[in-house]
């Protein structure tokens, strides 16, 4: 890489993403190209001769944006957010730049020591136990998502206890979560060979706002006992994808550990909202867990990707993803001195994503970061407002951070047409390009979801959100009525 071009050509790309910031609300939230419409407009094969950077500056206007749904957009209010900030970009290019595969220590220590003191930092300010951070037999570790975390605690959960038990029980294993949780953890019991009938996803309902009761856990643990089999992990979620729903971690936490469970909590999205001292009780009962894990790159201004695992005791997962190659073989490792994070993942290689988690927390600081968080869930609170003053909406489930579930009701209270009604609501909103947003079932009821959390996002952005679905809503209900 010669230093000259890369700061002409780096420039230029610095001022080409300013530019798309600065437009971005001229594009349409939610792609609407067709399938395979790529194809059409690129070659068959790769250039033989180079391209000059403007001519591929052309091609990403002209052909790649059309394609991009803008996640970044301040109208972008689906799933969960996916932040990005300028901290978070900085760090970003300069672990482009440096471009180091940190695997174990040796590889690049600055890149293990700063992880394990960022990871620390941040277990400090959203209060987790000590047992959590990296001066006991715990510590975090940055997973690419929280289906990567899952996945790696759950293969350390099951080593643990077939040590135990004898590794001919691995059929005799169940694994206990409710109906909200993630799906990332059904494709995580595939992968680490649960029988498929021993993943429990038992049911919520409205009555515990869709949070798992401890109730039905007990009784669905007691009938596994009683039938031979071996409940040996919990999965409990602060802060559901569909819902927000909160699980009583405290609670679930006695019943893991009176049946010597592994208990990860999952708090991908609502973690962030824990540097927040008045959200912090949300998780009040995570001293019971063995992991939690929350995503820097949903609700915390780090770019993907950065899920941040931390776990009570490392050695659980060195144990079950360690390997010692000659090749890797070196004095530091050899001596255990020092991490080698790549026995606390799936992969062996692994991105300097500490660097940008870092920057985030010294450019932003922790005062400037819970307002960035209290900001969004009283724009949330606002639309919620909005919605509850007309009489054609409902508030599905209570709000406890930045997403609002709500509905359009169906006309003479007819439910037969209420899924297909919102269902049209949903694709006319999106189909316009104004905002984005996105749909779950809970009971059965099919709803709609409104996310705040894009880092442009303002009170003004809300209100037209709300004007774009009063409109739609109206011209269905007329279609509907008339």
């Amino acid at each position: 890489m010669d230093a000259e071009q890369l700061r002409e050509n780096a420039h230029k790309m610095v001022d080409f993403i300013a530019d798309y910031y600065k437009t971005i609300e001229e594009f349409p939230v939610l792609s609407q190209v067709q399938p395979g419409y790529l194809r059409e407009l690129l070659p068959d094969s790769a250039p033989t001769q180079p391209e000059s950077l403007q001519h591929i500056f052309d091609d990403i206007q002209a052909k790649i944006l059309p394609g991009v749904t803008h996640w970044q957009s301040p109208n972008f209010f689906a799933y969960y957010p996916s932040n990005s900030s300028i901290a978070g970009f900085l760090g970003e290019m300069l672990s482009a730049g440096l471009n180091i595969v940190g695997f174990s220590w040796v590889t690049s220590p600055a890149a293990t020591e700063l992880e394990i003191i960022v990871l620390d930092w941040l277990a400090k300010l959203i209060k987790l136990p000590d047992e959590f951070l990296s001066a006991g037999q715990g510590g975090g570790v940055i997973q690419g998502t929280a289906s990567e975390a899952v996945l790696v605690v759950i293969l350390a959960a099951r080593d643990k206890i077939l040590r135990r038990v004898g590794k001919n029980a691995l059929e005799k294993l169940v694994v206990y979560a409710s109906d909200q949780t993630h799906s990332a953890l059904q494709k995580a019991c595939q992968i680490a060979g649960i029988h498929p009938e021993n993943c429990r996803t038992l049911s919520t309902d409205s009555t515990t706002n869709y949070a798992l009761s401890p109730s039905v856990l007990n009784e669905a643990i007691s009938n596994d006992i009683t039938s031979g089999l071996i409940p040996f992990f919990l999965c409990g979620t602060v802060g559901t994808t569909s819902s927000t729903a909160v699980d009583p971690l405290g609670e679930l936490g006695k019943i893991a550990k009176s049946n010597e469970m592994w208990f990860h909590v999952d708090a991908a999205y609502a973690g962030s909202a824990c540097i927040c001292p008045e959200y912090r009780h949300y998780i009040d009962g995570v001293e019971k867990a063995d992991s939690f894990n929350m995503n820097a790159h949903k609700w915390f201004l780090t770019n993907f990707d950065c899920s941040v695992l931390w776990i009570k005791d490392r050695n659980a997962l060195v144990q079950a993803l360690s390997t010692n190659p000659e090749f890797l073989k070196n004095k530091s490792s050899e001596a255990n001195m020092v991490v080698d994070y790549k026995d606390w993942q799936v992969p062996l290689g692994r991105r300097f994503r500490s660097l940008k988690l870092w920057m985030v927390l010294r450019l932003y600081g922790l005062e400037n970061l819970q307002s960035y968080i209290r900001n969004h869930i009283n724009l949330a609170k606002k639309f919620e407002e909005l919605v509850a003053q007309d009489p054609r909406f409902e508030i599905v489930t209570p709000r406890l951070y930045s997403l609002v579930c709500f509905r359009l009701l169906p006309p003479h209270g007819n439910e037969a047409c209420a899924s297909k009604l919102n269902n049209e609501l949903l694709d006319a909103v999106n189909s316009t390009g104004k905002i984005f947003i996105s749909h779950t079932v809970l009971s059965g009821t099919y709803i709609l979801r409104f996310a705040v959390g894009a880092p442009l996002t303002e009170e003004k952005h809300v209100n037209a959100a709300w004007k774009v679905l009063q409109d739609e809503a109206s011209a269905l209900l007329a279609t509907s009525l008339g």
